[in-house]
């Protein structure tokens, strides 16, 4: 949450990086990197005293350590992300989730227990640094200037603060659900959420990452950085849509297939995933704004829209668990979800209007093809359930799913042979031109 305080992002959006500033920066992240392990290994008794675990406390020592880890691998993630080699990245991270999983394996069959998963949790951060010392190498000189990195410095922070507001809100509803209705309803609303909203956020990571770059690139004119924008939101949508779509429908058989290790069912999840995954396409767009504003250098939007995101979620969800008892209670709090975010993106819609003379029409336009190919996996879906009627729901759950599936698929096909035969008419265009 506090890897570089930021600066990631503020090196990204830099017009132009000096190697007094880089150098500069680099020590800035170490000493915040050193700063922040120490804070954790002075508070781990405390958390450990919080939760009645007296063994808790050396578990936070891999953790202090990875945090110099991390911290020195974000110059050359930056300044990849800079040079647009996403392709390096992609492969710096693979290999580094790889590793992980491979340590947290090996340890496990050594009977590591816990200790597995957090020195591979910690030794994440050390192959993210290797990978990355690898494809960008970057040495520091032994140099230190505040006046040279003063502005990255208060963009880095602003976007800190932002990450730490949008990690807040990504985990509030997971600590009031266990707060007002304890485990069991918590264990059943964690598996609609990490089905319904996790694979959406998967995606729309990747695209905000990607993004970010291209979007400082193209500040400068107005036109390009709309091109980029409905670019962005095209393929996000594309992505998003169907699998939510395909989500949703398939939430009953889904939630049937799922048991613990006792036995019981978690269809109790069917209802909550269902809002999730609607939810979940909403969320995906509204945090395209977040590269948006860091990328064209207004931190402070970045941060307003992830505070008001924390206020509303945090009120929200806690009104529903006043209001509200087990099983409701969770379905209550997936609908906050659902309400949220239309009213963001509403906001969201202004200020592009406002800031950039983005119109919502535009907009819409670009959403429309991703979405029409979304209704027609609906109307599949629908129209296979109507037809084949009691046969379908008398089926295996299994075969449910693979109905689904198969819907999706389809659409997914299709809307590759759209885009492609759009490509090439693009190109024959431009070709005819020349």
């Amino acid at each position: 949450m506090l890897d570089g305080l930021g600066t990631g992002a503020a090196l990204v959006q830099a017009p132009s990086l000096s190697r007094l500033q880089l150098s500069s920066i680099f020590w800035y992240i170490a000493g915040a990197a050193v700063i922040a392990g120490a804070i954790t290994l002075l508070a781990a008794p405390g958390f450990a005293a919080l939760y009645g675990l007296a063994g808790l406390a050396p578990y936070f020592l891999p953790i202090a350590l990875k945090q110099p880890l991390v911290g020195a691998a974000v110059i050359p993630l930056a300044l990849m992300s800079r040079e647009l080699q996403y392709e390096r990245i992609a492969v710096v991270n693979v290999c580094s989730t790889l590793g992980s999983a491979a340590t947290r394996v090996a340890l496990a069959a050594l009977g590591a227990g816990a200790w597995a998963i957090v020195i591979a949790s910690a030794a994440s951060g050390l192959y993210t640094l290797i990978g990355a010392s690898f494809a960008r190498p970057f040495r520091p000189a032994l140099r230190f200037s505040i006046p040279a990195i003063s502005p990255l410095v208060r963009f880095g922070l602003r976007a800190a603060m932002s990450t730490l507001f949008e990690q807040s809100f990504n985990n509030v509803d997971y600590l009031l659900v266990g707060w007002f209705y304890g485990p069991a309803p918590l264990a059943i609303y964690r598996v609609a959420f990490e089905i319904g909203m996790q694979p959406a956020l998967a995606a729309g990571t990747l695209v905000n990452r990607a993004a970010l770059p291209v979007f400082a690139r193209v500040s400068a004119v107005r036109e390009h950085l709309e091109q980029s924008l409905t670019w962005s939101l095209r393929r996000l949508t594309l992505v998003v849509a169907p699998l939510t779509a395909a989500t949703l429908l398939a939430a009953v058989p889904i939630t049937a297939l799922i048991h613990d290790g006792e036995g019981h069912s978690y269809a109790a999840a069917a209802l909550p995933l269902e809002l999730l995954s609607a939810a979940a396409l909403l969320r995906v767009l509204s945090q395209l704004l977040y590269p948006l504003a860091l990328g064209t250098g207004h931190p402070k939007t970045a941060l307003r829209l992830s505070a008001a995101t924390l206020l509303l979620l945090g009120l929200g969800m806690l009104g529903a668990g006043i209001g509200f008892r087990a099983p409701s209670g969770i379905v209550a709090i997936a609908t906050v979800w659902l309400a949220v975010y239309p009213l963001l993106l509403l906001w969201e819609i202004r200020y592009l209007r406002r800031r950039w003379d983005i119109r919502a029409a535009e907009l819409a336009r670009t959403l429309a093809p991703p979405l029409a190919g979304t209704i027609s996996l609906v109307a599949v879906v629908e129209i296979a359930r109507l037809v084949l009627g009691s046969r379908l729901e008398g089926a295996d759950v299994g075969w449910q799913v693979a109905v689904v599936a198969t819907a999706a698929v389809l659409t997914y096909a299709g809307l590759f042979l759209v885009y492609r035969q759009r490509a090439g008419r693009v190109d024959g265009g431009i070709g005819a031109r020349h």
